[in-house]
């Protein structure tokens, strides 16, 4: 017997998700009944997150496949999107999960300008350009929801991440402009800031000394894990958050105000 979910029938768009955030909400969205597009550049970590997606839709109607994409490409966007509408007929979700930090990060006298491009390239000009492709699908369906990834370096000062923090400032700037010049479109535009998440990357890098621990330290309810995440994103989907539009939500356990 199939069970009626949160998202049944609805399409979504997830970038970045063969692994980490990306993955939990690609699974969530599939549980709550949705047809997923898993958006991954790592073709293996995408066609693993598609089954494992389509095994947790199995009672719902929830069905997932996964297509190469590139998001600072805008040839391999236009690509994945035509893809997902020859698969599934609509575009309803969009949720641009793609982007990270990396340790060449730096204060802006020291970081290096090929890390600056390259965290604008992914985080800020990847936001930009899946949207432009997938906003004119979204408003043919009659609206839709957009779910962009902010962080906690958008909310608080989070020094020597100079790079990431200009790209996840500028996500939450596009993220309150298009839900304003979108709105009569019925699209909604929100975005996740989450803080120290527990994905394979936080992991490795929470075994060796850094910053990263001082962050973590603050968190006042234990560390994230990507299915918290994933959850605030399946709301942000939903009818559930019909009203809900240019917010920025902090998933942080706490960190941005301790």
């Amino acid at each position: 017997m199939r069970h009626m979910g949160r998202l049944q029938e609805k399409v979504a768009f997830i970038t970045g998700s063969g692994s980490g955030i990306g993955r939990a909400a690609a699974e969530r969205f599939a549980e709550e009944g949705a047809k997923v597009v898993i958006a991954e550049i790592d073709e293996v970590s995408g066609q693993a997150a598609a089954c494992a997606a389509r095994e947790r839709g199995a009672l719902t109607g929830g069905d997932a496949f996964a297509i190469r994409c590139d998001v600072s490409n805008r040839p391999s966007v236009e690509a994945a999107i035509t893809a997902a509408i020859g698969r599934y007929g609509r575009l309803d979700i969009l949720y641009n999960n793609a982007g990270g930090s990396t340790v060449a990060d730096g204060m802006v006298t020291e970081a290096a300008d090929e890390e600056f491009w390259r965290a604008i390239t992914l985080d800020l000009y990847g936001t930009f350009l899946c949207c432009k492709i997938a906003i004119p699908e979204l408003i043919k369906s009659g609206g839709g929801s957009i779910i962009n990834t902010a962080s906690i370096a958008a909310i608080k000062a989070f020094p020597g991440h100079d790079c990431y923090t200009a790209a996840k400032g500028g996500v939450a700037s596009l993220t309150r402009s298009m839900a304003v010049e979108y709105a009569p479109q019925a699209i909604r535009v929100n975005a996740l800031a989450p803080a120290v998440t527990l994905t394979e990357r936080v992991r490795e890098r929470m075994s060796k000394p850094g910053d990263v621990h001082k962050l973590a330290a603050k968190h006042l309810l234990g560390l994230v894990t990507p299915q918290e995440v994933a959850e605030m994103a399946v709301y942000l989907a939903s009818s559930e958050s019909r009203v809900v539009t240019g917010q920025v939500f902090s998933i942080d356990s706490g960190a941005s105000i301790a």
